[in-house]
């Protein structure tokens, strides 16, 4: 009989934000695997450290971490294989994923390979996005007003929001195009409003307006820009 894998999301980093499913899920595994880089700490382990069994296999699925694309099909290929043959053997697999396991998550990836083959359950975890919110103590939609989820990856990102001029947005990845995206905030007319997040929920959180942001992000940093008035009558 097929052991059953659970994408788990830990959220955004604080381990108080772990749901109680979560929690209990990797308390209880025997094997447990995450999304690894290749020269350092995992940031999805770190997160849940202190809720893994002693005595749980680990399988670390190591991502190198630079600008030039990788073979991340071979990567995921290898590691399906892997939790496969723990699955194949009746043994449950708990995959850690940061954030919420669908919502720009790598879970997805195993999840394609594997879903077919053996039973999946996916449990959702806070994602970075309401983390920021929550943070920046910024409500980002009301009533009709729309939201649009940028990654700040898109060699297109600016020209989108611009378009999206008067709504809300979220712009995810920003990293190195953090200058990009201020100029694009800017032509929209919407630095006014908008908010640099970054590490939310960590010790090292930092939130300012983005006209005040530093020119270099790391790449777990978000920009919102809230609704023209949340509080505006219908």
């Amino acid at each position: 009989m097929s052991g059953t894998l659970y994408g788990v999301g830990v959220g955004p980093g604080d381990p108080e934000l772990i749901t109680l499913k979560a929690a209990r899920l990797i308390g209880a595994a025997e094997v447990v695997a995450y999304p690894a880089p290749d020269s350092g700490e995992s940031f999805a382990r770190s997160i849940a450290a202190d809720l893994i069994p002693e005595a749980a296999v680990e399988v670390p699925i190591v991502i190198p971490m630079r600008v030039a694309r990788f073979p991340a099909q071979e990567v995921y290929a290898r590691a399906s294989e892997e939790i496969g043959g723990h699955l194949a053997a009746g043994r449950d697999v708990v995959v850690l994923c940061e954030g919420d396991p669908f919502f720009y998550g790598s879970f997805m990836y195993l999840f394609d390979r594997l879903a077919g083959a053996h039973p999946v359950e996916v449990v959702p975890g806070v994602t970075s996005l309401a983390a920021c919110a929550a943070v920046a103590r910024r409500p980002l939609v009301a009533r009709a007003e729309m939201l649009s989820v940028l990654p700040a990856t898109m060699e297109d990102g600016a020209r989108r929001a611009r378009r999206g001029q008067g709504h809300a947005a979220a712009i995810m990845k920003v990293g190195r195009h953090l200058g990009r995206v201020r100029a694009a905030g800017e032509a929209a007319g919407a630095l006014d409003r908008a908010v640099y997040v970054r590490h939310a929920t960590l010790p090292q959180q930092e939130v300012m307006p983005l006209s005040d942001a530093p020119d270099a992000a790391p790449y777990f940093s978000m920009v919102l820009v809230p609704g023209n008035d949340p509080y505006a009558a219908s």
